[in-house]
């Protein structure tokens, strides 16, 4: 979970002591449900990286999953412009509405693999900022540029023999071992996979010559 450095800007007296707080899948962006915080909430929600909201109903605070366990993984928290709503991007651990459906609003909530890219990226973006102890990513971090580019390298060239090989179980493993490391490598330059999907988009809109 991404540090939430805006808990004292966050107005909560436009409605009374609340702001309602938009949950979005962070995988595939569907927006999961709409809940109401206090800043109690948001603090136990910092405190646990789990959803918790105000109930209205039962006037206390509520983490979504405590009876189901059906929780809500927080993986960042940003607030909006007005300061007065928070958007929290989590990763679902079951269906989210009490109904069994994957989001209050009853839509189906499939995963996008494509977009597993940026989960990851933010899984190794976490471990550049933590560091912890025993990680392998953590490893790559602090050997630095040279130990990472060689293991960009070394991961390129496996890909390559199991293509010319005509292993395809071997090249599609030494293939996710490249791009693990080129995000690895993007983290420890300050870039994100997005930013390369950015370059290719300008290249796709470019005319043919």
């Amino acid at each position: 979970m991404n540090e939430f450095k805006h808990i004292g800007q966050v107005n909560f007296e436009k409605l009374n002591g609340l702001v309602p707080a938009v949950i979005q899948d962070s995988q595939s962006m569907k927006v999961l449900m709409v809940g109401f915080m206090n800043r109690k909430a948001l603090e136990k929600t910092l405190e646990l990286g789990q959803v918790t909201f105000f109930s209205r109903t039962k006037n206390r605070l509520w983490t979504k999953g405590e009876e189901s366990g059906n929780f809500l993984k927080v993986v960042s928290i940003l607030i909006d412009c007005d300061e007065d709503t928070l958007l929290i991007k989590a990763n679902p651990v079951g269906p989210v509405c009490h109904t069994g459906a994957d989001t209050c609003f009853f839509e189906t909530n499939p995963k996008g693999d494509v977009q597993f890219l940026s989960y990851l990226q933010d899984f190794i973006d976490n471990r550049k900022k933590e560091m912890p102890e025993g990680s392998y990513t953590t490893s790559l971090f602090q050997k630095g540029t040279r130990k990472i580019t060689q293991k960009v390298g070394e991961e390129a060239v496996e890909a390559i023999i199991g293509a010319m090989a005509n292993d395809d179980e071997n090249f599609l493993y030494e293939a996710g071992d490249l791009i693990y490391h080129l995000i690895v490598l993007l983290s420890h330059k300050g870039y994100r996979i997005e930013d390369i999907v950015q370059e290719l988009k300008k290249r796709h809109s470019l005319p043919s010559e």
